[in-house]
C-alpha cells in the first residue's frame, strides 16, 4: 500500500502558508449486493465448469480483452471458468464498489457505524465503534502489532498469521501472492522468497514453506484469484484462508458459494496504487528513487515521514523525500484501477494489515515499526489470536492512536497531485526538488504534520478524493457517484461543501471531463 505520490515542488507554501493561518477546519497538520447467493454457479468441488462452460480469458489479452478494459486490475476472476459472473463480482464493473454496503452487513454481520468520521481529529476512544467510519467494521479497536519474519517486506505480521493459521489446522490451504519468474507461468524459484519481486504470482500453499514465499515487496497487480478453479477442484481443500487487496477481496465475497468451502479466512493488506506492471514497478525504483539493484529490494513503501522508504537484502536501507521525486513518474507507475478504487481498507476482509496509521519507530525504518491490525469480525480474531499464541505476531498496543487535523492537507495535496493536474492541465514538473530541499520539506511536514491514526485519515481522504476526480473525467457525475461506498460519499460531500480548494478543481475536472466524453479538445 502507498500514500499519496508526491506533490510538485511548489506544494510547500500552498500546503504551509494555509495551515499556519487561523481558522478551525485547519488545526495542526501532521476497495448492488451480489454475493455469496449461488445465482450463477457454474459447478461445485471438484468441478470447474468444463465441457462447453465458460471459458476463462487469457492473459495475453490484458487488459482490452477484460471486461473492465483500461480499469481492470487484474484480479485473476476472469482467468478463471468464474469469469461468468464478473458482471456481479468486478470492484470496476457497474455500481462497482457501491456494493461494498452491503456486502459489509452480510460478512460482517452488520454494516460500518458512519455516524463519526473525527473531522478535525483529536483522539476518538470515547466515541462508540470510533473510526468505523473511514476504516470499516470493526471487532475490536485498530491496534498496533509486529510481527517476528525478518525477510518480510515489513515485520511479517500478514506472514505470521497466514503461518500461525496453517499451522494450527484451521485451514487446509493458504492462496497467497509469491515472487514469481517474470514469465507470468507462477513457477518462480521462491522456495526461499527469492525470484522477481516485480512478478507477483499466486499460489495455493499447503505448507509454511511455501507460505514463506509469499515474504516480501510485490507492487505490481496480482492475479490473486486465478488459483480459485484449483480450490474448487480439489476435494482435500475444505478450509481456506485467502490472502489479498480489496479488488480481489470483493470478487471473491461475491463468488463464495461458488467454491463450495466448509470454511473461508480472509486476510487482507490495506492498498493503493500499485504499478500497472512488473516494469513500471522497476522503472519506479530505478528511475524515480534512483535504486541501482532493483532486483535486491524487499520492501518500498512511502511512509508517514514524507519519504519514500525501500529496504535492501544484506541490509541495506534507502530513503528519499516524496518531493525529490519525478513529477511525471506518477503516471506510469499507478494502474488506472487504482485511481478508481474506493476500497483502501480493505472492508470486506475477516482482518486487515497495514502501516499508514502506525507511529515510525525510533530511527524511522519501516522493518522496525509496527503494523495497525484491524480485525473486523469473530473469524478475523480467530486468525489473529492464533497468531499471538504461536509466538508470529505481538499486539504492541491495544488502540491506535494519533493526533491532528488532516483535512487541510489532504485538500492541497489533491490539488497539486500529478494524475489531478494530468487531467486539468497544470505543469507537471519533470524533476523534483534538489535532495537537501526535499528534505527539509519533509522534515518540516512529517514534524507539523498529522500523526499515527490521524495520518491515516489523511492518506485515506487524500484517496478517495483523487479518484473520485479521476472517475468523474471518466465516467461521468452519475456513475462515478454510484461507483462509491457511503462512506466515500460522504468524505466528497464534506470536501463540496466545506473546500473551496477542493470545490474549484472538482469543476475543473467536470468540465474536462464534459469535452472528453463530447469528443472536443
Amino acid at each position: 500500500m502507498t500514500p499519496p505520490p508526491p506533490p510538485p515542488p511548489m506544494l510547500l507554501p500552498l500546503l504551509l502558508l494555509p495551515l499556519l493561518s487561523p481558522g478551525p477546519a485547519l488545526g495542526l497538520l501532521p476497495p448492488v449486493p451480489s454475493s455469496s447467493s449461488s445465482k450463477g454457479s457454474v459447478g461445485g468441488k471438484g468441478s470447474v465448469g468444463g465441457g462447453g462452460g465458460p471459458r476463462p480469458i487469457d492473459p495475453a489479452g490484458w487488459p482490452q480483452r477484460f471486461p473492465a478494459k483500461e480499469h481492470c486490475s487484474r484480479c485473476g476472476l476472469c482467468e478463471t471458468a468464474l469469469v461468468s459472473r464478473v458482471s456481479d463480482a468486478c470492484a470496476f464493473l457497474g455500481p462497482g464498489m457501491g456494493r461494498i454496503d452491503a456486502l459489509e452487513a452480510e460478512v460482517h454481520g452488520r454494516g460500518r457505524d458512519g455516524t463519526d468520521l473525527a473531522w478535525g481529529g483529536g483522539d476518538r476512544a470515547a466515541v462508540p465503534h470510533a473510526e468505523e467510519g473511514r476504516f470499516g467494521v470493526l471487532h475490536r479497536p485498530v491496534a498496533l502489532a509486529r510481527g517476528t519474519e525478518r525477510e518480510a517486506q515489513w515485520t511479517g505480521v500478514v506472514t505470521g498469521i497466514a503461518a500461525a493459521v496453517l499451522e494450527a489446522g484451521m485451514v487446509d490451504a493458504v492462496v497467497c501472492v509469491a515472487a514469481g519468474d517474470g514469465d507470468g507461468d507462477g513457477d518462480g524459484d521462491g522456495a526461499d522468497g527469492g525470484g522477481d519481486w516485480s512478478s507477483p504470482e499466486p499460489i495455493l500453499a499447503r505448507t509454511v514453506a511455501e507460505v514463506m514465499r509469499g515474504r516480501g515487496v510485490k507492487p505490481s497487480l496480482a492475479p490473486s484469484l486465478r488459483v480459485l478453479d484449483e480450490v474448487r477442484a480439489d476435494p482435500a481443500v475444505r478450509r481456506l484462508l485467502f490472502c489479498g487487496v480489496g479488488c480481489a477481496v470483493q470478487a471473491l465475497r461475491s463468488v463464495e458459494a461458488d467454491l463450495d468451502l466448509d470454511e473461508l479466512y480472509v486476510l487482507g493488506t490495506n492498498c493503493a496504487d500499485n504499478s500497472p506492471t512488473p516494469e513500471a514497478a522497476r522503472n519506479f525504483l530505478r528511475d524515480g528513487a534512483g535504486i541501482g539493484d532493483v532486483g535486491g529490494v524487499r520492501g518500498y513503501e512511502f511512509m508517514q515521514d514524507f519519504r519514500v522508504h525501500v529496504k535492501e537484502e544484506g541490509g541495506g536501507y534507502t530513503k528519499l523525500p516524496y518531493f525529490s521525486l519525478p513529477g511525471t513518474i506518477a503516471e506510469a507507475s499507478i494502474a488506472p484501477s487504482c485511481l478508481a478504487c474506493f476500497d483502501y481498507v480493505n472492508a470486506l476482509a475477516d482482518v486487515v494489515v497495514g502501516y499508514m496509521g502506525a507511529p515510525l519507530a525510533p530511527g524511522g525504518r519501516m522493518d522496525r515499526s509496527s503494523q495497525t491490525l484491524t480485525v473486523r469480525n469473530g473469524r478475523g480474531a480467530r486468525m489473529v489470536d492464533a497468531a499471538i499464541r504461536a509466538g508470529r505476531v505481538t499486539v504492541v498496543a491495544e488502540r491506535a492512536g494519533g493526533s491532528g487535523s488532516h483535512e487541510a492537507l489532504a485538500s492541497a495535496t489533491v490539488a497539486k497531485d500529478a494524475a489531478v493536474m494530468a487531467i486539468t492541465g497544470g505543469d507537471i514538473p519533470e524533476r523534483g526538488m534538489p535532495r537537501p530541499l526535499g528534505e527539509l520539506m519533509a522534515t518540516v511536514l512529517g514534524g507539523i504534520g498529522p500523526k499515527g491514526i490521524a495520518f491515516a485519515r489523511y492518506s485515506l481522504d487524500y484517496h478517495v478524493l483523487r479518484n473520485h476526480l479521476h472517475t468523474l473525467h471518466e465516467w461521468g457525475e452519475d456513475r462515478a457517484r454510484s461507483a462509491m461506498p457511503d462512506y466515500a460519499r460522504s468524505i466528497v460531500d464534506r470536501y463540496v461543501r466545506e473546500d473551496a480548494q477542493f470545490q474549484a478543481v472538482r469543476e475543473a475536472v467536470l468540465a474536462k471531463g464534459r469535452k472528453k466524453r463530447e469528443g472536443r479538445p
